[in-house]
This record gives structure tokens, C-alpha cells and sequence, in this order.
């Protein structure tokens, strides 16, 4: 039985817990810190104080009642650079179950609905299941380069979905 639901929109402590999942989850397998966790947080932060609904969108996949997973699309330059798709994360103990898909799915079917052209993420060499779902959802990699802006060097990567095919 799926006890997975997908709940749109800010709740109460999803800025604590989407920086906590990401904190965690890339201090242990990438080695990340203070930096990148605090980058997180406070880019969330942000993006869920200007969330217009007709362009943005905030999902979170809560498991009996904790949240295990989030995605959000940023349409602020949509009509210029694309929608992006940011703060894509599954709590490890969730990984294999569907979420990450379910979360996608919820993503690009608002920006269908939202007429965006394109969707586009930056993410960075390595994360291979990821790169996996995002492939099998149509996105391209467009471009990579080295980077530090996650807080330690990286081979960044930017993936795009041509919406309009």
C-alpha cells in the first residue's frame, strides 16, 4: 500500500525539512557543508515568498505525515530562460518507491498547464538515478562546465525539456 501523497504549496516546516533532506543527503554521499545547506534554505526561502501560482509551483511528498521528498518549478523566466525545476530531493529510505517519479510527473504536468515552452535544472555530474528519471521524462543534457557555486567543486550540467514537441 503507497502511503505517499503529494501536497502542493507551502506547509508548515517543508523550508525546515526540503534544506534538512538536502543538507543531510549531500554532506553524507557529496561531502557538501554550512555552505550549501544555508544556500538551500535560504534560496527556498525566497522563491516560497514570491510564489505566484500561475507560473510557480511547490510539491512535497509526505509519507505518514513527514515529508520525504519535494520539487518545485520556478516560472519567473519562463518567458525568457524556461521554467526551472529546483529542490528536487527523495529521503534515501524512499528511493525505489516511485516518489521521485510522482514528484516529476506533478512538475511537468504544471508546466504543460502553465504553458511553459521549456524546462530546464542544473545539477551536476554523479547523480546518476536522477539523470536516469530526468531522461526518461524527455530531458536533454544541454551543457556541462566546472563549477563552485554548490559550495565545492563540481562538473555542473544543465538538462532541458523542449515542452512544445
Amino acid at each position: 500500500m503507497n502511503s505517499i501523497q503529494l501536497l502542493a504549496g507551502y506547509i508548515p516546516g517543508a523550508i525546515g525539512r526540503v534544506a534538512e533532506l538536502h543538507g543531510t543527503y549531500y554532506s553524507r554521499y557529496w561531502d557538501f557543508g554550512l555552505f550549501f545547506e544555508a544556500k538551500v534554505a535560504t534560496e527556498l526561502s525566497e522563491f516560497l515568498s514570491r510564489l505566484d501560482k500561475t507560473r510557480d509551483g511547490f510539491w512535497v511528498a509526505e509519507d505518514n505525515g513527514k515529508i520525504a521528498g519535494s520539487v518545485s518549478i520556478d516560472g519567473i523566466e519562463g518567458k525568457t530562460k524556461g521554467a526551472r525545476l529546483r529542490w528536487f530531493i527523495v529521503d534515501p529510505s524512499m528511493h525505489g518507491r516511485g516518489t521521485g517519479r510522482m514528484l516529476m510527473r506533478e512538475a511537468v504536468e504544471f508546466c504543460k498547464t502553465a504553458n511553459h515552452s521549456k524546462i530546464y535544472l542544473t545539477t551536476f555530474a554523479g547523480l546518476d538515478p536522477a539523470k536516469h528519471l530526468y531522461e526518461s521524462f524527455g530531458f536533454i543534457l544541454c551543457e556541462e562546465w566546472e563549477d563552485a557555486h554548490w559550495g565545492k567543486p563540481v562538473t555542473a550540467q544543465r538538462f532541458e525539456l523542449d515542452l512544445t514537441r
